[in-house]
């Protein structure tokens, strides 16, 4: 981790800070290859309960992958390879994160930027976010899990629309395609992004998380319970968090979770 990844740390909330103000954030390499490490810690760390990934200032959540290395990184097939293999394994990270991560998209959300976003469970953005994702611009081709991340959210016209035009879209019209989650005045963005991530915390986190793990499966196709959807679900029952989740209930009081 470099000082282009910063760590920041509130009670069980995360935050993960792109941390390039002066480039609009813009992602390098050595930023993709920190990722999944910086995850990894994250999600191994049972004092945390949700991960925020931002930008840092409000001028850009991230502009895209920084394109000023890219004829050294990925100046033919074979060195955009492995250029490539890093910018998938950092959104495979936050894709496979088991606790909740939320984007909070001020300004740019454009690129390599949109694609971290979008393999992030939810996505909160101010008023003057700018979503694009530009492969159409720069000659190049969008991956397969990346595509398959706008298709899931927006559908095959729009997601074609999307990828071949390589157009900015204003952030209530990407929150109406289902790129966005919520759209939020520029000045109280961090306050709801935070204020929904307290909230998650306080809920029964076996919940939370297997929640997740439910709709992941019914994005990747399964139809139907198997052996392990079945354990997931009926071993919540012997947690002490349904216990607790039960009697709160019934003593009218607010439950007091310790899973984690």
């Amino acid at each position: 981790m470099s000082d282009q990844i910063v760590v920041e740390r509130v009670g069980a909330v995360a935050t993960v800070v792109l941390n390039r103000p002066q480039s609009h954030n813009a992602i390098t390499i050595d930023m993709y290859r920190s990722l999944p490490d910086v995850l990894g810690g994250l999600g191994a760390d049972p004092g945390v309960k949700v991960v925020v990934l931002r930008g840092a200032g409000q001028k850009a959540f991230a502009s895209g992958a920084d394109i000023s290395e890219f004829e050294r990184e990925r100046g033919d097939a074979e060195r955009a390879r492995g250029y490539n293999e890093h910018v998938a394994a950092a959104e495979r990270a936050l894709a496979a994160m088991t606790k909740p991560t939320v984007a909070m998209v001020h300004g740019y959300c454009i690129g390599g930027g949109a694609g971290l976003a979008l393999a992030c469970d939810l996505r909160f953005a101010d008023e003057r976010a700018r979503f694009a994702i530009t492969p159409s611009k720069l000659g190049l081709v969008y991956s397969l899990e990346s595509t398959r991340r706008v298709v899931d959210l927006v559908g095959p016209s729009r997601a074609t629309w999307i990828l071949v035009s390589g157009q900015q879209i204003p952030a209530e019209r990407a929150c109406a395609l289902g790129l966005f989650d919520e759209v939020l005045p520029t000045d109280e963005l961090a306050e709801h992004t935070y204020g929904f991530a307290e909230l998650v915390g306080t809920r029964a986190q076996y919940s939370v998380r297997g929640g997740k793990e439910m709709v992941r499966r019914v994005v990747a196709g399964q139809l139907t319970d198997d052996d392990e959807t079945r354990r997931i679900r009926n071993s919540s029952f012997d947690t002490p968090d349904y216990a607790e989740g039960v009697r709160a209930f019934l003593e009218k009081r607010p439950p007091r979770f310790t899973w984690s």
